[in-house]
């Protein structure tokens, strides 16, 4: 199997070499093996990457996917992994929906209120916004 310089694995992947080199650093990627001191990676570090940034844009934090890379037993199945950690993200997302509403619906409310005090009286009673 042929390997990879740094440099090579993040064009490959349209990342940048300080990005690899993080991931390492915070255990998302292994060590690279060293030759005269260039870190060299097998061509399965590619696969590892397309998870990673798979995983990214589905909305997951690093934490989680180092959760999903690490945070289960050996043998549970990636897809069982993922449906798991991807079951929590919707929760978050849906939540996050419902405030994005709330906030809309406020944002729509217009307001003829002379003055903040004004305003902040009519919120506390109630009578502006959905306080």
């Amino acid at each position: 199997m042929a390997t990879l310089t740094i440099s090579e694995a993040a064009r490959r992947l349209g990342i940048r070499s300080s990005t690899i080199r993080y991931y390492e650093e915070i255990g998302i990627l292994p060590p690279p093996h060293r030759f005269n001191g260039q870190r060299r990676y097998d061509e399965k570090v590619l696969y590892r990457l397309a998870v990673i940034q798979h995983a990214q844009r589905a909305g997951f934090s690093l934490p989680e996917i180092r959760k999903l890379f690490f945070g289960f037993r050996n043998e549970a199945r990636p897809s069982e992994r993922w449906k798991k950690l991807a079951s929590k993200k919707l929760a978050e997302l849906d939540e996050m929906m419902q405030q994005i509403e709330t906030m809309r619906s406020l944002l729509l409310k217009s307001c003829d209120c002379a003055a903040l005090d004004e305003c902040g009286s009519k919120i506390l009673r109630k009578q502006c916004g959905d306080a």
